[in-house]
């Protein structure tokens, strides 16, 4: 179930016009469309849209909106609720009708109130109204991998799972918030509660929202650094304990997304998570789980070949495709439209040719995501954990750099690269996202407008004194939901797939944050204890390597293919009358980099992530404004 959209509002929108709304998601739900308005008092109206992915219940029983028994609750939701089955049990007074989870939200809301958000384990983007007491709530799953948008406009509010539902309502605004554009070009994603326009938010992950006649107010009930305290207060660092305990809660949150009315299967890469969550798969099911890769000729960026050994070994019915740069370039054109802000993870372009593999045989695929982020995985840590050693020495070296007469002579800009970015690093809010200032400068010098810091402030707020605890605390906050997780559902929902992630699990990010960070990350070696679990069900030499991740060949695109298209988006008097970048900077920059590679006076920096980014934003402004 895959696609909600509507409003509430005074302005009379039409019945046709909510089904226009509800058509640009065809793509996420192609089996079937609701679309229905409803009158409310003071004026208002609520219009309530959903396209269907059917996954429970394939009958005509699970077609939204839903209502319930006594008319009281409409609901439209996107998602899989994974214990439905259990609360049902406990909601046995209720008249059920239908097989599905979407009418055990209703039930749940009837029995205990917008609090029954927190009894539910899942992910969804749901929209309920309550006529009775004529609140209308916006709901977002804990971690955000359902995504959801709202604009607020003169009293009127209106929702969806992506911004084309928006931009097809009558009267929309399409005024681009240009104060987020620095950011967006250094991080390559717009991160909530922003959007690409004003007035549009994405409800943040573990977050409710409230409309009651006009007012608006919304409220967390799951929040990373709140949980991840609470749990630290009862903390597991018993080795023996800890895996037993967080391998029972990975097979029964497995199990759980194993449940469909559809054909199944998983996502591996041959890596440490894809192939344990495939594992344990295999270990529940009957019959030999569907697995599906994706190789390249490049043998670099290839790890098809160890998915297949890994396949071998645990007897899936694997399915590999070996793909050529022509197929990952032939789809640079439609990512403004499946990816309707800007959103410039080039690893999208691999995530839409796996998916588009798996949903020629299968409707749901598990993936192996949140492993990095909850159980320490990425490289950045490693780095990060060295730079917190370093940074006393690194404060003074940046001492020494600032006395009188060494501050002339730019001695800090003349160490070397390491060295000056652990001596540079000394704003206490922004500790663990140190790098090359070089980015962010330009981000700031190529947008007109004054914007956003490129960094987040938000990590100063963790109370942590581990860095790398610190950075991924940020990263769930902001790079899982706000790059991985929206990267993964546009890639899947393009093709009408539907992702499942048993790491994830609203049990398993809680356990996780209870467990002594030496369990996950012990001199040096990282997700210590998900490698522990894996090594259980697969040979270490099929598993440990390098990590690898999808490889596009940025550099050669844009100074080969796409050369002329980005000096044409770069050209002074284009970017005059856009009047959203700095025509002269950006100019500069964007040919000096197609001209060596470095983007200005930085001899030897490679400038494709910034160009990159700017080439997304131009193609996505050419498709929409």
């Amino acid at each position: 179930m895959c696609g909600i959209c509507g409003f509430v509002s005074r302005q009379q929108l039409t019945l046709e016009n909510l089904k226009k709304m509800n058509d640009t998601m065809y793509h996420r739900g192609p089996d079937d469309s609701g679309e229905e308005i409803f009158p409310m008092k003071k004026g208002y109206q609520i219009g309530m849209a959903q396209r269907r992915l059917s996954i429970q219940d394939l009958s005509p029983l699970g077609h939204q909106p839903m209502h319930s028994a006594d008319g009281r609750i409409s609901v439209v939701f996107n998602g899989e609720i994974y214990n439905f089955q259990e609360l049902k049990k406990e909601l046995k007074g209720y008249p059920f009708r239908s097989s599905c989870d979407t009418e055990v939200i209703i039930a749940a809301y009837l029995q205990w109130g917008i609090g029954c958000v927190e009894r539910l384990n899942g992910m969804f983007a749901i929209c309920l109204y309550d006529r009775e007491t004529e609140d209308v709530f916006l709901i977002r799953d804990r971690i955000g991998k359902k995504p959801l948008y709202y604009e607020t406009e003169n009293g009127n509010l209106i929702f969806g799972s992506e911004l084309k539902p928006l931009m097809a309502r009558e009267g929309f605004s399409m005024e681009i918030r240009k104060e987020i554009l620095s950011r967006y070009l250094f991080q390559q994603y717009i991160n909530g509660p922003e959007s690409i326009f004003e007035n549009v938010f994405k409800l943040e992950p573990g977050s409710i929202l409230r409309f009651h006649h006009g007012e608006i107010s919304t409220w967390k009930y799951w929040d990373v650094k709140k949980v991840y305290h609470a749990m630290q207060e009862d903390p597991v660092s018993d080795y023996g304990q800890a895996k037993a305990e967080l391998r029972a809660l990975l097979k029964k949150a497995v199990a759980s997304r194993m449940i469909a009315d559809v054909p199944l299967g998983a996502f591996l890469s041959g890596g440490y998570d894809s192939s344990l969550i495939t594992a344990i798969a295999q270990e529940l099911s009957e019959e030999p789980v569907k697995t599906f890769s994706i190789g390249f000729n490049v043998e670099r960026y290839n790890e098809a070949k160890y998915a297949k050994e890994v396949a071998r070994h645990l007897g899936t019915r694997h399915t590999e495709l070996y793909i050529d740069e022509k197929e990952m370039f032939d789809l640079v054109e439609s990512i403004p439209r499946y990816y309707d802000e800007p959103m410039a993870d080039s690893s999208q372009i691999p995530s839409m040719l796996v998916s588009k593999l798996a949903r020629q045989e299968v409707t749901v695929a598990l993936s192996g995501d949140g492993g990095d982020e909850f159980f320490c995985g990425y490289n950045i840590y490693e780095n990060v954990a060295q730079a917190q050693m370093l940074d006393g020495l690194g404060g003074l070296t940046h001492g020494i750099c600032q006395l009188p007469g060494l501050k002339q002579l730019g001695l800090e800009e003349r160490l070397p690269f390491r060295v000056r970015v652990i001596a540079g690093n000394r704003n206490k809010e922004t500790k663990t996202q140190f790098g090359a200032s070089n980015y962010v400068t330009r981000a700031n010098k190529m947008v007109a407008a004054e914007g956003m810091p490129c960094h987040y402030s938000i990590e100063s707020g963790y109370q942590v004194d581990n860095w790398q605890i610190r950075r991924m605390l940020l990263d769930m906050d902001t790079y899982l939901p706000g790059d991985i997780l929206c990267k993964v559902d546009r890639a899947s929902m393009k093709y009408s797939l539907e992702t499942r992630c048993p790491i994830l699990d609203k049990e398993v990010m809680e356990y996780s944050f209870r467990l002594s960070h030496k369990l996950k990350y012990d001199r040096g070696n990282k997700k210590r204890i998900l490698k522990d679990i894996a090594y259980d069900y697969i040979p270490r030499e099929l598993l440990d390597r390098p990590k690898v991740g999808f490889g596009v060949p940025l550099d050669q695109w844009l100074r080969g293919p796409l050369r002329e298209q980005l000096l044409a988006m770069c050209s002074r008097d284009y970017l005059k009358r856009q009047g959203i970048f700095d025509p002269d900077f950006t100019a500069d920059m964007i040919e000096g980099y197609l001209r060596t590679g470095d983007g200005g006076p930085a001899t030897g920096a490679n400038y494709s992530k910034l160009s990159w980014s700017f080439f997304i934003f131009q193609q996505w402004y050419a498709c929409y404004i």
